[in-house]
């Protein structure tokens, strides 16, 4: 089984947070790029990738996803900053 992964990606602007899980990050990070993904991040361009973190199941990613979700802004930007103090695109 792949790991699962915990990201949160954001618009160019930096304005807006996504969070979410996948088991591929490539992929789907190259669907929110194309706007494959109907919803929120299209609707706000959201095609950043800015943090991931790996998680050994899917139970894990999922309780990781709700917590990090149910943060305030500043508590998700400080989280972002551990891994990726510029907010470049990871993705790249």
């Amino acid at each position: 089984m792949k790991d699962m992964v915990v990201c949160i990606l954001t618009n160019d602007r930096g304005n807006v947070m996504y969070v979410g899980v996948t088991n591929d990050l490539e992929r789907r990070v190259r669907e929110h790029q194309s706007g494959l993904v109907p919803g929120f991040t299209k609707k706000y361009n959201v095609r950043k990738l800015v943090y991931y973190d790996l998680a050994p199941d899917p139970e894990a990613a999922i309780t990781r996803e709700k917590q990090i979700k149910g943060w305030r802004r500043e508590k998700k930007s400080a989280l972002v900053e551990t891994l990726n103090p510029r907010w470049e695109d990871l993705s790249a």
